[in-house]
């Protein structure tokens, strides 16, 4: 009888942790159920985004179809969201804009084709540091910046003025590759960059897969993106310059770059070839933003999409984390 109290506390404690085990099992059973219903739904939703790529690629590739040469804002594609209700109450929201209007960082090099070496295009690096100072960034970071990511790129070890090659990098813990560029991002490690200057000059550049010159088609670009044009000639053409002739286009766009050229506010500029071969009336380059919501689920993706042959294909995809 003396020990009828002790055997009454070893059941309620056996009840105690029986309870606090089975609580736990439900609370995990609870976590795994949903994070297995939501891994289902952004599966799905990326599915989605899938078919707003096949949908973006099959309008394009008509658009092309129309008019090979020329492509122009005409039947308010560019930059306008398009939203697709789906069958399972989601929904998808998508748009496209010309990828080619922005300064292609791999342009700042040329390859060589017998040796397939990366050697720094200076044509290019000046018309990056004007942009640069364009945009806000003080002249002498510019002028770092704009050497430091030819040298990050380009195949030597040899830093330019004001660049920067392994020594500069050797206790950040890592090297200039050497190589192409595949994403923006990539210019946030060379020297002279702060997070304040890439927030600043994100929306003017951009990573292309390939090397060829900055082409600029004017017959997609907006009156704020007058800068792009400014930087290909900073003596002598100006950003008011610049913004004036993208406004006076007509409405079915250019028809050819020389008609850019000969718009009234370059009736007093003279510029070489080379400068106005940067202008181009027709794109190859294009950027799919979409992202797909439901049932608390939002996944958003951006998309690289390129023309060969009148086909457009996927180069690269960036996800966004679920929300």
């Amino acid at each position: 009888r003396h020990e009828r109290g002790a055997a009454l506390l070893t059941v309620l404690l056996l009840v105690a942790v029986m309870a606090t085990v089975s609580a736990t099992a439900l609370d995990r059973l609870t976590l795994a159920t949903r994070l297995t219903g939501n891994a289902a739904v952004v599966g799905q939703a990326r599915w989605w985004l899938v078919m707003a790529e096949q949908l973006a690629a099959v309008r394009l590739e008509d658009m092309l179809a129309r008019s090979p040469n020329r492509v122009t804002a005409a039947g308010n594609w560019l930059d306008t969201p398009r939203r697709v209700a789906l069958p399972d109450g989601g929904q998808v929201t998508a748009r496209v804009s010309d990828a080619a209007n922005c300064f292609n960082l791999n342009s700042l090099v040329s390859r060589n084709p017998e040796d397939g070496e990366l050697y720094p295009r200076p044509a290019a690096l000046t018309q990056f540091r004007t942009l640069l100072t364009t945009v806000g960034v003080e002249a002498s970071n510019a002028s770092r910046i704009a050497s430091s990511a030819t040298d990050w790129i380009d195949t030597d070890d040899v830093p330019l003025p004001d660049g920067a090659e392994d020594s500069v990098y050797a206790d950040r813990g890592r090297l200039p590759p050497n190589r192409t560029m595949a994403h923006e991002s990539e210019l946030n490690a060379v020297a002279g960059m702060t997070p304040q200057i890439a927030t600043l000059i994100r929306p003017w550049i951009c990573v292309l897969p390939d090397h060829g010159i900055t082409a600029l088609n004017v017959n997609t670009l907006r009156p704020d993106q007058a800068p792009l044009i400014a930087m290909l000639a900073p003596e002598q053409i100006g950003v008011e310059q610049a913004r004036s002739a993208i406004a006076q286009r007509p409405s079915g766009g250019f028809a050819s770059a020389e008609d850019f050229w000969k718009s009234p506010a370059f009736q007093r500029t003279i510029l070489p070839q080379g400068t106005r071969d940067q202008v181009t009336v027709s794109s190859n380059w294009f950027r799919l933003h979409a992202s797909a919501a439901n049932a608390g689920v939002s996944v958003a993706q951006t998309a690289l999409l390129g023309v060969q042959d009148g086909k457009v294909r996927v180069l690269r995809r960036e996800w966004d984390k679920a929300e």
